[in-house]
């Protein structure tokens, strides 16, 4: 899953570069309004591939919930605060 997440981000970035690209060197020439929205569109699109990269899959192990390692899941409730130091 997050192999599928990042390959849609490089691709929305892709697009995002691309339009640019595109705008600035090919439709300023023959229209710069037209460029300009350009710009508009690829200017939104890293905002929506950050969120997309960056939201969880139901699959994924959110940061507090146990790994099912005992050992891991008494280390971090005792660096959370959740349990006393060992002695």
């Amino acid at each position: 899953m997050y192999a599928r997440r990042r390959h849609l981000y490089f691709a929305m970035m892709g697009i995002c570069i691309g339009l640019f690209v595109l705008a600035w060197a090919v439709v300023r020439i023959w229209s710069v309004p037209a460029a300009v929205g350009m710009c508009v569109v690829a200017m939104l699109i890293p905002p929506v591939a950050a969120m997309v990269a960056n939201r969880r899959g139901p699959e994924d192990r959110w940061w507090d919930d146990p790994s099912g390692d005992p050992e891991s899941d008494e280390w971090w409730d005792e660096l959370d605060g959740k349990k006393r130091p060992r002695s």
